[in-house]
């Protein structure tokens, strides 16, 4: 019985199911999308599947991106809501496969993400649905360079999903009325 309340604690103790790391050191969640790497095409895809084009920067070794993957990806909410919502395409900071960006230029991984301005792993871009012939950096309604809490990057997908950005709330308003929404529900 003893043993078996051990083994209980441990696992609850344990994170939540992290993805496996690919060849390349990065995590690979199985929600993720095998694609050519073509911006309009994963755009048009995305738009295709009913869902929203997430692109996500990360790199080996990226501690972030590992809590990211081993605390937050595998929450139930988290993971039904990217399911769901998200086309979810992942890039490598210092990766050398080819991807067209929506102007149509081709260019490695590091590359890309120099003209995008990528620096910090993880990073979350987000597109609409509308077609665009503009770089991704000048396409995407947000990018989120970081790690997050389970709340907040349910509040990213959500306000995404609402299109939020095309409203007069913005971003962090949102964030902090879904904080106070969820303190006052919680009665703290």
């Amino acid at each position: 019985m003893l043993k078996k309340l051990l083994l209980t604690l441990a696992l609850l103790a344990s994170p939540l199911a992290a993805a496996e790391l690919g060849d390349d050191g990065l995590h690979k969640p199985d929600w993720l999308q095998n694609t050519f790497h073509d911006m309009t095409e994963d755009l048009a895809d995305a738009t295709a599947s009913g869902r929203r084009l997430m692109v996500i920067w990360e790199q080996r070794g990226c501690i972030y991106c590992t809590r990211m993957h081993e605390t937050v990806f595998p929450d139930p909410e988290v993971d039904a809501n990217i399911r769901a919502h998200y086309y979810v395409v992942q890039l490598n900071l210092f990766g050398d496969i080819e991807v067209t960006d929506f102007d149509g230029e081709v260019l490695s991984e590091k590359s890309m993400a120099r003209k995008w301005g990528v620096v910090f792993t993880p990073t979350m871009m987000f597109f609409d649905d509308a077609e665009t012939t503009l770089p991704a950096n000048q396409a995407a309604v947000l990018a989120m360079p970081g790690a997050f809490e389970r709340n907040t990057v349910l509040d990213i997908l959500t306000w995404i999903v609402e299109r939020g950005y095309e409203g007069d709330e913005h971003f962090q308003h949102y964030v902090a009325r879904r904080v106070e929404e969820r303190r006052a529900a919680s009665g703290n």
